[in-house]
């Protein structure tokens, strides 16, 4: 059986209770496919439209193609079917503790903005919803968690929106009101993680992707159904969450083995439980050693000094390429590229601190926030400065 894939413009704010029906057609199965695309982005739409070919034939199983973020700025459309979705919203329930009602604070046409609502609609309740159009403004969880409705009330943010909000005491309050606040999208800084749950905010640490219908895996532990072997370092992920495949790549080396899905993250699996080390085409090859980003980012982010960073990797003729940190100081410092060295260098190899800084106001995001270290690399490719 073959459908054809709709678009499905999806407003900001209020507005976007509009498309609430024809997700609920798409959860229950009885829809067309949909593509989510954001309404007022024309661009935007563009760019997923000309690569995923709304109006051409699709697989009738299919139920939303979400665009992936990716590294290399081309998206890929992740086929998910209305089982996979239903799977992933009461497996969520199941481990938080039962259904309940959802905020939405994310772009409703990416994958954890979608499941916002969708986990709504298989609780039945109605969204609370944040207009985020224009960036996340914190001052408002207040008013709006304070219109949620019981017995149980979530949300799902990422990193940068719950650092915002943790400057914020009023909307630290209403955060430590929520039975759970799902943080996704990129790793948390521990400094981050000791704040939120020091304010009595129930954080759980959630890891997935498009590919698995947003997280599968909360706070190192699988959802239920959900399998997780380690290949070589990779991280490879399974279950009944899993898409059925990429729009128009029926070949893509991600989905060769049927039943899993191949990431490009590093990880461990101890006991169980699941640790992300990094992010395999992200490495930086320094010196003859192999840095993680991610390891660097840890350990800067434990200097009073540094509220967010990111490093990178540029070209360098001695080195092949010399670590780069981009850092958003705390509010009244000026870290010093020295400083900073030296604090990275007590917890991993001198190769590995960065031997370039860049003070930064905010860090680029991809997606619902992912850093771009992609663009931060195009933008600081060049001679050394520190």
């Amino acid at each position: 059986m073959t459908g054809t894939l709709e678009v499905l413009p999806v407003r900001s704010g209020p507005a976007t209770r509009e498309a609430l029906p024809q997700l609920e057609r798409a959860l229950a199965g009885d829809g067309p496919a949909l593509l989510p695309v954001p309404a007022d982005d024309d661009r935007e739409i563009r760019r997923l439209t000309d690569a995923l070919h709304p109006g051409e034939p699709i697989d009738g199983s299919t139920a939303l193609v979400v665009a992936t973020s990716g590294t290399t700025g081309t998206p890929k459309g992740a086929l998910l079917t209305a089982a996979a979705l239903r799977a992933s919203g009461e497996a969520t329930h199941s481990r938080l503790g039962g259904p309940g009602s959802w905020l939405l604070a994310l772009p409703a046409h990416h994958i954890a903005g979608i499941q916002v609502l969708l986990r709504g609609l298989l609780a039945g309740t109605e969204p609370v919803i944040v207009d985020v159009a224009t960036g996340f403004d914190p001052t408002v969880l207040p008013g709006a968690i304070a219109a949620m409705t019981g017995p149980r009330r979530y949300t799902s943010l990422v990193p940068t929106q719950l650092i915002k909000a943790l400057d914020h005491p009023a909307a630290t309050a209403a955060l430590a009101e929520l039975d759970a606040v799902l943080l996704g999208g990129a790793a948390t800084p521990a400094p981050v993680l000791e704040r939120a749950r020091t304010a009595g905010i129930t954080v759980v640490r959630t890891y997935g992707m498009s590919e698995t219908c947003g997280g599968c895996v909360y706070d190192g532990v699988p959802l239920d159904g959900v399998r997780v072997r380690i290949e070589d370092s990779r991280v490879l992920l399974g279950g009944p969450v899993l898409a059925s495949g990429y729009r128009g790549l029926p070949d893509h080396p991600a989905f060769a083995e049927p039943g899993w899905f191949r990431t490009d993250d590093a990880g461990l699996l101890s006991d169980g439980v699941l640790s992300i080390t990094g992010r395999l085409d992200e490495a930086i090859s320094t010196g003859g050693l192999t840095v993680v980003p991610q390891v660097v980012e840890a350990a800067l982010s434990a200097h009073p000094a540094v509220a967010e960073c990111a490093v990178f990797g540029v070209p360098d003729a001695r080195l092949g390429q010399r670590v780069v940190a981009a850092v958003v100081p705390a509010a009244g410092t000026a870290p010093t590229l020295e400083d900073l060295r030296a604090h990275v260098e007590r917890t991993v190899d001198s190769t590995a601190a960065p031997r370039e800084l860049h003070l930064m106001p905010a860090l680029p995001l991809r997606g619902p926030g992912k850093v771009d270290r992609r663009a931060l690399a195009e933008q600081f490719t060049g001679p050394a400065t520190g």
